[in-house]
């Protein structure tokens, strides 16, 4: 079974232009990804999906792969499913390009449920928090599960909420960019209407939910600091000094 890894990038953040090229440590965020993404030993194939020329000269210079996209859409899912029409692949992982402290165990630990039940068709990768600044923060979308853990609601609030509870120990768990398909899913997945908490909430996943689909989410360990702002990019690098992994892709 063919698994292929697409990295959605664009330059047109909104919270932070031109990302996906920020250095980090010397080298672009984008090509931190890839690289760590291509140590996984689940995956067979990288590829960055982006609609910006740049992003695609900069990715090839370094021997990567990459194809353009159109610039209309509004997720990155959408993005990674137009790339997927000219990519082979039984399952498509959908990697977020601003996610520099990736571990490859944890795109192993993505795909595994997948591998041993073929009634599951999508998952999610989720880690807990610890931490309320991030609790509290819009830039990690948190997320409410079933007892199957499967995917009840996504949201950039703080959920479950506090209000009518005096114990603080619940589960607080965020969603990671971290995806996985079957490819037929994923093809339902784009072809669904955007649904009103997807766009509310801006977050992706709330559409296969509002549509009644399932999506397991998958619990993995690991320090993980999204790049959503140009502040992130100092607490990452603190983090990728100390990285066992960086010596081996950074040359």
């Amino acid at each position: 079974m063919k698994i292929t890894a697409v990295l959605p990038a664009r330059m047109a953040s909104s919270r932070f232009p031109n990302k996906p090229l920020m250095p980090i440590l010397g080298l672009e965020m984008i090509e931190h990804v890839r690289r760590r993404t291509e140590m996984s030993k689940a995956v067979n194939e990288v590829v960055i999906a982006t609609c910006d020329q740049i992003i695609k000269d900069r990715v090839e210079s370094f021997g990567g792969k990459a194809v353009m996209t159109a610039d209309t859409h509004r997720g990155c899912i959408d993005r990674v499913a137009e790339a997927a029409n000219s990519l082979t692949g039984e399952i498509i992982l959908v990697i977020q390009g601003d996610e520099p402290l990736i571990l490859p165990k944890m795109i192993d630990d993505l795909v595994e449920p997948m591998l041993e039940d073929p009634s599951i068709y999508c998952t999610n990768l989720v880690t807990k928090i610890v931490d309320e600044e991030e609790f509290q923060s819009p830039n990690a979308p948190k997320v409410v599960i079933d007892k199957n853990w499967d995917l009840l609601f996504a949201s950039r609030e703080p959920i479950p909420s506090r209000k009518k509870t005096s114990d603080d120990s619940f589960l607080k768990l965020k969603q990671l960019g971290i995806i996985a398909f079957r490819r037929e899913f994923l093809d339902v997945f784009a072809k669904l209407e955007p649904t009103p908490l997807e766009l509310i909430e801006s977050v992706d996943m709330n559409r296969a939910v509002e549509h009644g689909y399932k999506v397991r989410m998958v619990l993995t360990e690991g320090q993980m600091i999204g790049v959503d702002v140009p502040g992130d990019v100092a607490r990452v690098e603190e983090v990728l000094k100390k990285d066992s992994l960086l010596k081996e892709y950074l040359k």
